[in-house]
């Protein structure tokens, strides 16, 4: 690490990924012949440096397809980068992607032991927290159901839940509150807002200027897989030129905001 404080590191970070133009062999075979192109190579994140200190609260921003998920997945270590490194201090815990970690054909009881051993909880950990991970899942009799005949809201309610009850030095979030009731919604914030408060390092994606001025002390805008911006929060939401009339820090508009809560693409 570059300093006794830091608890991410992303240093000269890249990504490559390769578009297949044709699926088959067959069609392959007839776009080589024919001199079309096959694939092509493209950096979803593109030569990324910055550190993130222990407690701060990044938000994480950009256009669809800046590269704001790959970041997050290579953090979290479900990828490696192509070149660069990046350096974390601690347990990582948090929503990635909706569904990571689970076994479709297993109930949503059984995905709980085995996605928070994923994310570095013991068995014995998991049965303490076992009935507050159900009852913050709000899943009900569906508990004992296949993961794989859930709904996208249902997993991201397990997923989210599993991760909010690890004991982690740094919370990843994307794609929390992509899906879900309203109330739910309001619920995953209100976690993640105490986890902020807790000390614990925070990165959140997200394309909402009001969530993330309540959230994150500080804003990294990607454009196209590399940093545009870097720093006040106010002024990285207005580097994005994000229309934010709508939105206000009045508590009626907390839910609308919340609404507009999107994934990402990569």
């Amino acid at each position: 690490m570059t300093s006794d404080s830091a608890s991410i590191v992303v240093d000269h970070v890249t990504k490559n990924f390769t578009l297949q133009y044709h699926r088959t062999l067959k069609q392959i075979s007839v776009a080589a012949v024919r001199g079309n192109t096959i694939s092509d190579t493209f950096k979803a994140v593109d030569d990324v440096s910055f550190t993130v200190e222990q407690g701060e609260s990044l938000g994480l921003m950009g256009l669809n397809g800046s590269g704001k998920s790959t970041l997050l997945k290579l953090i979290n270590g479900v990828m490696r980068p192509d070149s660069g490194k990046v350096l974390t201090r601690g347990r990582i815990a948090g929503l990635i992607a909706t569904g990571t970690g689970f076994h479709p054909q297993l109930s949503g009881r059984e995905n709980i032991y085995l996605n928070a051993a994923i994310l570095g909880m013991s068995e014995a950990e998991t049965r303490r927290k076992f009935d507050d991970i159900v009852e913050f899942s709000e899943l009900g009799k569906q508990l004992d159901g296949q993961v794989g005949h859930y709904s996208s809201g249902q997993t991201a309610r397990l997923g989210f839940a599993i991760a909010i009850h690890v004991d982690s030095d740094i919370f990843l979030a994307d794609e929390v509150l992509a899906v879900g009731d309203r109330p739910f919604k309001r619920k995953c914030m209100q976690r993640m807002q105490a986890v902020r408060e807790s000390g614990r390092t925070l990165v959140y994606v997200s394309h909402a200027a009001g969530s993330v001025r309540r959230m994150c002390d500080r804003v990294i805008v990607l454009e196209q897989g590399r940093v545009g911006f870097d720093g006040d929060v106010d002024a990285g939401i207005r580097y994005l030129k994000y229309d934010d009339d709508s939105e206000t820090d009045q508590p009626s508009s907390d839910e609308e905001s919340v609404d507009e809560e999107l994934g990402a693409d990569i």
